[in-house]
């Protein structure tokens, strides 16, 4: 019986071998000692015996066996050699009671090479194994910004609690989110149990997986189940069948292509040219159905001035349409399930839902799964998703008019800033603001406080406590008229309160513009006309964003915040040239030229002349902490780092 088993597992070798020929591939197994001469690594850690993934066992550690296996580590050398009945001996030995004996194996970038127990891999293998003991020594590689070793290290991190070492991500922080996803703070152990269930869950995925046609694409097993549980969360993936899987992944199958695109974003800038329809043309138009409009809310527009904005953005698109359209709202979505909520939107006819809060991102996702044929709107930054579009502002043109008022106006040099959420698109607000102060003051340094560690009432007051006099608060464009001291640019000095300028979100020019698009199927267009994700991002140009002055502020200063606002319209004036100076030390960009929206909107770091830091997670609120899982930046996701390591930066950045 062994002696067949090894004619099967020599055609396989050969079959694999001419396969390599035939691609201009090394038809032998890699030795890690080979290319190990020409890399600098970092040193090496014993991991023990640890079970390792059959398939990631890819060579061996020296040059002694490489001839006598192919790349699938079945082996190439004839019957009747040495070699051959020392293979069916252990093949006997398989089948008869089993190998029990670990092998030697050197880890080196999360993939395996043998030292000792060529010919056991090379059985266990034939045999379908899944898993083999091993005793590991992991070889570390010199830490660069190259893509692969930063992935790799975030590996580490995961498996320094996990103990996880089959799932492989291709994008940064993917690690940091799967374990946020699985309920475990970012430095919490697992437990065996936590790892058996997790490995079953995660084998009876990729079967599903691949059984879609996984294997075609060029991302990983654990991007696709990363995506699956940020729609459908990990309890319901972990009681689910296979079938189920398939069925489920069928529904997001685009999501799952998006994951192999390494720029999954497309950003919209600007409306366009699109005309307004005439009253000529409306009235020659045939019936157009009623089209119904969701709008999902956070909060009440009583309690909260971000509600209160996208409530007025509501009432004007419906007097704007009129009986073209109609629209609803829902109050405290969060209090409840927000997905029921969604559900039963789309159960009264809502064809179209704005859901107006990161924190909605999940269960929009997944009713969008569900519904293809609704268009659901989230209104949060740079999430690549597929089967919702996001709508954001470009606020930072306005921060950094603000900015330059308040450094222009200061004469110590010292401006307070309280920002909410450390979410995309925040840090570019903080950066713009203290840009344009520096740009009317070199001298001005902005000292940031976050609502969403203090409060807003407690981080303003502990601004004014530094003796700062200029602060910079929460926009909105209510309370205006009856407590306009408590947002925007105020000037603050004990007992006296003046307010300046306030950055104000035109959300009804936003959600007309949106409205028009879906009404002459312009949206639906460009979802079809394209493989990405669809991020509107609209800013002043558009008319969604814009500055107040009150009648306190000076002419001069309002000239010259209208003069900054006209050369952002035209596209003359842009908050962010290079070089740009961070906290760090580090620079941003060598020649004068502008930022590119995709690193603006990814910012993870404060410009020079900010005082305070980006919050970490704990820091938080709960609300801070909800926001943050949905839409925050890198640094606000708790991601574990060494403190003697210094962050790397992304690929291909300059800093």
């Amino acid at each position: 019986m062994p002696e067949f088993y090894y004619k099967d597992a020599l055609k396989l070798a050969q079959k694999e071998y001419r396969a390599c020929v035939s691609k201009g591939k090394s038809p032998l197994l890699p030795a890690l000692d080979d290319f190990l001469e020409s890399e600098k690594t970092a040193g090496e850690v014993e991991l023990g015996l640890v079970q390792i993934p059959a398939d990631m066992i890819v060579g061996t550690k020296t040059r002694a066996r490489v001839n006598a296996f192919a790349p699938n580590f079945m082996p190439i050398l004839e019957e009747g050699t040495e070699f051959s009945q020392k293979w069916q001996n252990l093949c006997q030995a398989h089948v008869t009671e089993g190998i029990r004996d670990p092998i030697t194996a050197y880890e080196y970038m999360n993939r395996f090479y043998v030292a000792e127990g060529n010919k056991r891999v090379s059985v266990l293998k034939f045999f379908g194994a899944v898993n083999i003991a091993a005793t590991v020594t992991r070889i570390l590689p010199e830490k660069t910004v190259d893509e692969d070793v930063v992935l790799y290290y975030e590996f580490v991190d995961f498996y320094k609690y996990s103990k996880v070492n089959f799932i492989e991500f291709s994008k940064r922080g993917s690690f940091a989110v799967l374990q946020k996803l699985l309920g475990k703070a970012a430095d919490e152990e697992w437990s065996e149990e936590d790892r058996r269930e997790f490995s079953a869950v995660y084998y009876y995925f990729k079967q599903a997986y691949l059984g879609s046609g996984g294997e075609k694409l060029s991302s990983t097993v654990g991007d696709a189940m990363l995506s699956y549980i940020k729609i459908y969360g990990y309890p319901e993936l972990r009681s689910t069948d296979t079938a189920d899987i398939k069925k489920n992944l069928s529904k997001m199958w685009e999501e799952v292509k998006l994951q192999e695109n390494e720029a999954p974003i497309e950003i919209k800038l600007d409306p366009g040219d699109e005309k307004k329809q005439s009253v000529i043309q409306k009235v020659l138009s045939p019936s157009i159905p009623v089209l119904k409009v969701a709008f999902l809310y956070d909060g009440t527009p009583e309690k909260s001035g971000w509600v209160y904005d996208h409530e007025r953005g509501r009432r004007h698109v419906q007097r704007i349409f009129e009986d073209r359209i109609e629209t609803v709202a829902y109050e405290n979505v969060m209090d409840g399930d927000p997905l029921k909520v969604i559900e039963d939107a789309i159960s009264s006819g809502a064809k179209l839902i704005f859901t107006t809060s990161p924190r909605m991102l999940q269960q929009s996702l997944r009713a969008a799964v569900e519904h293809p044929d609704i268009i659901i709107m989230n209104c949060s930054l740079n999430k690549s998703h597929r089967y919702i579009r996001t709508y954001y502002t470009r606020m930072y043109e306005a921060k950094f008019i603000l900015g330059a008022i308040a450094g222009s106006l200061s004469d110590s040099g010292k401006i307070g800033y309280v920002c909410d959420y450390p979410i995309f698109g925040q840090i570019a607000g903080i950066n713009a603001f203290a840009l344009g102060a520096q740009m009317s003051n070199p001298r001005s340094k902005i000292y940031l406080e976050w609502s969403a560690v203090k409060g807003a009432k407690d981080a303003a007051l502990a601004l004014a406590e530094q003796d700062i006099h200029f602060i910079s608060s929460q926009d909105t464009a209510r309370f205006l008229e009856d407590d306009r001291n408590t947002f925007g640019l105020s000037y603050v000095n004990k007992d006296k309160k003046d307010f300046l300028a306030v950055a104000v979100y035109r959300w009804g020019v936003y959600y007309e513009e949106i409205l028009r698009r879906v009404l002459n199927k312009t949206i639906q267009a460009e979802y079809e006309s394209s493989d990405k994700a669809l991020n509107y991002y609209f800013g002043m140009s558009a008319g969604v964003v814009d500055v107040e002055y009150s009648k306190t502020l000076s002419i001069a200063s309002r000239r010259f915040g209208d003069f900054l606002r006209e050369g952002i319209i035209h596209n003359v004036c842009n908050p962010f040239m290079t070089p740009i100076f961070t906290q760090s030390g580090e620079i941003v960009g060598e020649e004068q030229r502008a930022l590119r929206q995709e690193q603006i909107i990814d910012m993870d770091y404060l410009v020079e002349n900010v005082v305070g830091s980006i919050p970490t997670y704990d820091e938080m609120t709960p609300m801070g902490k909800a926001t943050v899982e949905m839409a925050g930046v890198e640094k606000a996701q708790s991601i574990v780092i060494d403190p003697d390591e210094k962050p790397l930066p992304k690929a291909g950045e300059e800093r």
